[in-house]
């Protein structure tokens, strides 16, 4: 019977076993690796079993190895204890490498989520770019066709003024037409005829009434309508784009702040992760950077607090920014109120009560950063609070905290002059003095 299709042949020769060959083939090489294998754990050198393991040289050798020059010096263990030395320390490794491990996962799921959350924040910031191009869009389509109406109604009225003025010329001139028609007759009649008809003159009225009175200014007031058309429409819009002096910066809110669109206002709400630049804010403190930091000059800022019940105003350098983990130790000025009480502190002591009288509603924070000033005042009622002295050497940025979940801090717009007109003033200020 054949071994390979099981059928039956008349050959003297019976056929070539092929799978039988295969699997004698598979033994003898198995045999060979497992023959290799066990001779790796003899000496090489001696034909001795590999019993010890050289700390120094950091290999396996037998006992006549110990006694030969190269090793007579160095220290030699037994194989299992130098192995669970070394297995050992390759568990600590292990260990680093799983720490390793679970920190670049975890980093690598923030930085998907921080993709996610940038696709997300351009979209929301497009949208909200294109809102607002839209109602500028809609203010000049609008300011557009309320200029083009008062135009037109300017032409309006001129035209009657003018169409009124022609029908008196019209009834004027056809009266002196019908009367210029009888005089011409009068005189082509003969003369007995003319002189039979003859009653005089034509009275004096007839021939020197006045002609109707001119009109003034009857042609479109062309400069009236494009006279600093674009300086006009400009200053109309300031009421619709005001300017605010501090924008906060979303990427430095506490998960429970949320925002206005504007970036101006800052209210106190549940806990939602808008932003996973979540790294620069207190944990455990609910405030929010200003986007944009001082370096010199002065700047101020009134914020609305309202009847907000618990809120901190101030600044904070960029080196505690850093450290936000906790209140910083150093690198915060701030004022703020809790429990009806105001008080004033830097960094991370408490609050010092301070003797406010009166209910503030809005809050100047006016920074100095070359004279070393943080100044706070009432402006509503022209009250000077507290100011904080310190010699500045980095960047600070306005902090804003708040913890009442029924009113806002909101930053208020300022009113900022033309600056075409501030370089009038200033150029008739100039003239002023060196006249005098």
């Amino acid at each position: 019977m054949c071994p390979v299709c099981r059928t039956d042949f008349c050959m003297d020769r019976p056929p070539c076993n092929r799978a039988l060959k295969y699997l004698c083939e598979i033994f003898l090489q198995e045999r060979i690796k497992a023959m290799s294998a066990e001779a790796e754990f003899f000496c090489s050198v001696h034909g001795e079993k590999l019993q010890l393991f050289c700390v120094e040289d950091k290999h396996l050798v037998c006992s006549m190895c110990v006694n030969d020059d190269i090793h007579v010096k160095h220290t030699c263990r037994p194989v299992d204890e130098a192995a669970v030395a070394l297995k050992e320390v390759l568990k600590t490794s292990l260990k680093s490498l799983q720490e390793k491990h679970k920190l670049l996962k975890s980093e690598k799921f923030i930085c998907n989520q921080q993709v996610k959350h940038i696709m997300n924040q351009a979209e929301q910031t497009e949208a909200h770019i294109k809102k607002q191009f839209e109602q500028l869009h809609q203010f000049l389509c609008d300011e557009e066709v309320a200029r083009v109406t008062a135009l037109r109604e300017e032409e309006e009225q001129k035209r009657k003024l003018l169409q009124e003025q022609m029908m008196r010329i019209n009834s004027e001139l056809s009266s002196v037409v019908e009367r210029m028609k009888i005089t011409e007759e009068e005189i082509e009649s003969n003369n007995i005829s003319f002189l039979q008809n003859y009653k005089g003159p034509p009275e004096s009225t007839q021939c020197n009434s006045p002609c109707p009175k001119k009109l003034l200014k009857v042609l479109i007031d062309v400069a009236k309508h494009l006279g600093n058309l674009k300086f006009r429409v400009w200053q109309k819009m300031k009421a619709a784009a005001k300017y605010i002096p501090v924008i906060l910066d979303p990427n430095t809110a506490h998960p429970c702040l949320h925002l206005s669109d504007s970036l101006s206002d800052v209210w106190f709400g549940q806990w939602s992760r808008h932003t996973l630049g979540y790294t620069d804010k207190y944990e455990g403190y609910s405030s929010v950077l200003g986007s944009e930091g001082f370096s010199s000059g002065t700047h101020y800022w009134d914020v609305e607090v309202g009847d907000n019940t618990t809120w901190v105003l101030g600044v904070i350098s960029e080196s505690a920014i850093q450290t936000r983990d906790t209140l910083p130790s150093s690198g915060l000025w701030r004022l703020g109120f809790h429990n009806g009480t105001y008080g004033q502190g830097i960094s991370g002591e408490i609050l010092t009560p301070l003797a406010v009288t009166q209910k503030v509603q809005r809050i100047r924070v006016q920074l100095d950063w070359d004279g070393g000033q943080v100044s706070f005042f009432s402006p509503l009622t022209n009250t000077h609070l507290h100011t904080f002295k310190h010699t500045f050497s980095e960047r600070v940025f306005p902090y804003f905290c708040n913890v009442c979940p029924s009113q806002a801090l909101r930053i208020l717009p300022v009113e900022m002059a033309p600056a075409g007109l501030e370089v009038q003033r200033l150029s008739a200020l100039t003239s002023k003095i060196e006249s005098k």
